[in-house]
């Protein structure tokens, strides 16, 4: 009963033990005949504590009947301020192989708590630079401070246990928050510059809402009206406001189309108010009597002379009498000369194609395309049949694949053709007449002029009846 009391088999013959070394920083007050414990329970005793060249070590010896898992942590502890030092084996994981004789447990799997007479060394030494009166004054200041707090103190340490309570419950998903803020965090940081900038320009505009604090209170007052009357009147055009806002829609894709049109026209539109104010007040500040506009009798009839290339013949051509208003007819008709040709320069084969710059064609397809303006003939004048030419362009001008059936252009005849015939305006007492070339061309011998002077009276008189 002595030997087993003294445990002599054990403590000197080391029966059911097997030794185990651990390797400190320092020994941290640790003694042999210390305990060893494992999750809380004894499971051996320090044989021996000793210096090697770089650490100091402590010999363990274990309960060969425990089984003690090798991935661990040894750590020195106290049972209390005063108290005894012992060694925690706390495993990293319950899996894999377990401590055997002769293992060795490096040091950066220990810990060894900080010196308690240094912390108490420290502690004194800041309290004592502290004056008494002044830690007194602390003390009465913190009395009043919390002086009647005990109900909101109460429930304040109440609410953080249960603050921590439902953290414990859900650690996974604090866990899972805490590890994926850090993304998020250095988006932040890479970010900074961003913020601040935002953040200025945001006390920027609160300024200036506080300086115009009255016309921001005035819009809070009135807004709420105005917004009423807004949604009256939403009310009133719903039933065309979507058909008036789908129209929109295409006006405004004209208007992107034809912006830089725009834009020209609202820069030469100032100028060209004042050309025409400027024709409506021509003697202003002269010695004339009146003010109106300046007036010529040089009308300069047929110059140049008018573009009948491209358009229909005379024999299908509409009298501009008639007051109908017949369909008209299919394809495209438009002066068709050559594009640098002096007449008509403003016509529609010389229109700009928006999208396509430093191209000029009569239509959007022929823009948009690559087919290039080719003119009528040689540009000049009309020859041929009045639905076909010699060159096999029609009038009117089909764009591909919208000729009408049996309307499609005729291939160009055989042989020689007749010589085209044109009617031309004539001036008998001049003798004069434009080409169809476009050059004015004098010649006495083709008509004959009046028998009399006429005079205006005698133009209003109708001929008499023979």
């Amino acid at each position: 009963m002595f030997m087993n009391y003294m445990q002599v088999p054990t403590a000197f013959l080391g029966f059911n033990r097997y030794t185990v070394t651990v390797r400190l920083p320092q020994a941290g007050g640790l003694y042999p005949g210390g305990n060893v414990t494992y999750r809380g329970v004894e499971v051996g005793r320090v044989h021996a504590v000793r210096l090697s060249d770089s650490a100091a070590e402590a010999v363990l010896q274990l309960d060969s009947g425990v089984r003690i898992p090798a991935d661990l942590r040894a750590e020195v502890h106290s049972v209390s301020a005063v108290g005894e030092q012992y060694v925690e084996l706390l495993p990293n994981t319950g899996d894999g192989p377990s401590l055997k004789d002769g293992d060795v447990i490096p040091e950066d799997r220990t810990y060894v708590p900080p010196n308690l007479n240094a912390l108490l060394r420290a502690t004194n030494r800041g309290l004592t630079v502290i004056p008494r009166e002044n830690l007194a004054t602390v003390v009465d200041q913190g009395n009043i401070a919390v002086a009647g707090l005990g109900p909101e103190l109460s429930r304040l340490v109440s609410g953080t246990s249960k603050l921590a309570t439902d953290a414990r419950k859900n650690l996974d998903a604090l866990v899972t928050v805490i590890d994926d803020s850090k993304p998020i965090l250095d988006s932040q940081t890479q970010s900074a510059d961003a913020v601040q900038t935002w953040a200025a320009r945001l006390a920027a505009i609160t300024s200036q809402l506080n300086d115009n604090d009255p016309a921001v209170a005035g819009l809070l007052q009135t807004g709420g009206p105005t917004v009423d009357e807004i949604r009256q009147l939403l009310d009133r055009l719903n039933p065309t406001l979507q058909v008036v806002a789908a129209n929109l829609v295409s006006v405004g894709e004209v208007g992107v189309t034809y912006r830089d049109n725009l834009e020209a026209l609202l820069v030469e539109l100032p100028q060209g108010a004042a050309n025409i104010q400027g024709t409506t007040v021509a003697n202003r500040h002269t010695k004339q009597d009146y003010i109106g506009s300046y007036l010529s009798f040089n009308l300069n009839l047929n110059l140049p002379p008018p573009c009948t290339t491209g358009f229909l013949p005379v024999q299908q051509q509409r009298a501009a009498s008639h007051v109908d208003y017949p369909p008209p007819p299919a394809g495209d008709i438009y002066c068709r000369i050559p594009q640098d040709s002096v007449f008509n320069v403003r016509g529609a084969r010389n229109l700009p194609c928006e999208t396509r710059p430093g191209k000029r064609a009569p239509t959007v397809k022929m823009c948009e395309s690559d087919e290039t303006y080719v003119p009528l003939n040689d540009g000049f004048n009309w020859k041929g049949d009045p639905n076909a030419t010699y060159t096999g362009q029609g009038i009117p001008q089909f764009r591909p694949g919208e000729e009408p059936a049996g309307q499609a252009a005729p291939p160009s005849p055989p042989g020689p053709q007749p010589p085209p015939m044109a009617a031309l305006a004539y001036d008998p007492p001049t003798g004069m007449y434009v080409g169809p070339d476009g050059r004015m061309y004098s010649q006495s011998d083709l008509g004959r002029g009046p028998t009399k002077e006429q005079t205006w009276q005698s133009m209003l008189i109708p001929p008499t009846q023979k």
